[in-house]
């Protein structure tokens, strides 16, 4: 049976009606999974994803990671600051940004997988929508698939069955590097989570198994800032999937918005929205600071309970 407080208006104390919890637990299937070199328990983990945007246009950090020995040096750093993947994309998703060849992407991010892959056993991923794409970083030593154009190509899907590598399906409804202006949803959840069934079904149609299988809600991605803030707070509904969830919310526009701070000044929002997203059941936060995003995992895991402190000595 659930448990919860109640808290009393005007006191510090709370009626325990059997025994208290902090936040909703995903019924996830397949929890244990190996990806890559590193073994995960998403039941009893809240894993950071690092950010490099091997662009000249990324509108995090205006290209300071375009230069190959800057991407390999950054996700190298975000592997030493405790993230367990690495998240490497050469073609921006705004259709604001200048179209990018398939010879151009692989020429960006290719040889950062390889050299990351030679280097460290994190978790390297590719954010691309194109299978040749994907098929190159793949052989090259990447694990994870992450397409944030909804498997628009259904290529990607049999990509994945064939290599085994783990295929992140996000929610997107414009077409590859193409405008979604004025979206329009009458009930944003409602639609993300039906639009991520109908997904998971094709991928698993083309062979792609469960077990190899994120999701990713997609905060943002063809949505204005109510629909993403909606989606925050009703993440759980997307979490009923039973699927391992992606929350990406690092330095958005709706965390721009909803503060009124620039994309340099995010930092505490982001740890806020990231947090929310984890309590409600997002097991994987791809996020930019992964200093800041790792020591907040860590302390998510210890008040839900997944992990003991680090040590011990106020008041023992």
């Amino acid at each position: 049976m659930p448990r919860y407080c109640l808290g009393i208006r005007g006191s510090t104390s709370c009626i325990v009606l059997e025994t208290c919890r902090v936040s909703y637990l995903p019924p996830l299937r397949d929890s244990i999974r190996t990806i890559g070199r590193r073994r995960f328990d998403f039941e009893h983990q809240i894993v950071v994803m690092g950010i490099v945007n091997r662009t000249p246009d990324s509108f995090f950090d205006g290209g300071q990671t375009f230069a190959l020995d800057q991407a390999v040096a950054a996700a190298l750093a975000a592997a030493q600051a405790g993230a367990d993947l690495i998240d490497i994309g050469g073609f921006p998703f705004s259709p604001h940004t200048p179209q990018v060849t398939a010879a151009e992407e692989i020429d960006r991010v290719l040889p950062v997988v390889e050299q990351v892959t030679a280097s460290s056993d994190i978790v390297v991923s590719v954010d691309t929508f194109r299978p040749e794409v994907a098929l190159r970083c793949i052989d090259a030593g990447a694990s994870v698939i992450n397409d944030t154009t909804g498997l628009h190509d259904p290529d990607l899907a049999d990509l994945a069955s064939s290599r085994g590598a783990t295929l992140v399906i996000t929610h997107s409804l414009a077409l590859p590097h193409q405008h979604h202006r004025r979206p329009q949803y009458s009930d944003v959840v409602t639609e993300v989570k039906a639009f991520l069934a109908e997904r998971i079904q094709l991928a698993i149609d083309h062979g792609v198994p469960e077990s190899q299988i994120v999701i990713d809600p997609g905060h943002d991605l063809n949505k204005n800032t109510l629909h993403t803030l909606e989606l925050t707070r009703r993440l759980t509904e997307v979490a009923d999937l039973g699927l391992p969830m992606l929350a990406a919310v690092s330095n958005k526009d709706f965390v721009g918005e909803a503060t009124a701070l620039a994309s340099s000044d995010r930092m505490a929002p982001t740890i806020a929205a990231a947090t929310i997203c984890a309590l409600n059941g997002a097991r994987i936060l791809r996020m930019h600071d992964t200093i800041a995003a790792v020591a907040a995992a860590r302390m998510i895991e210890a008040v839900m309970g997944f992990r003991e402190p680090a040590y011990l000595h106020h008041n023992i």
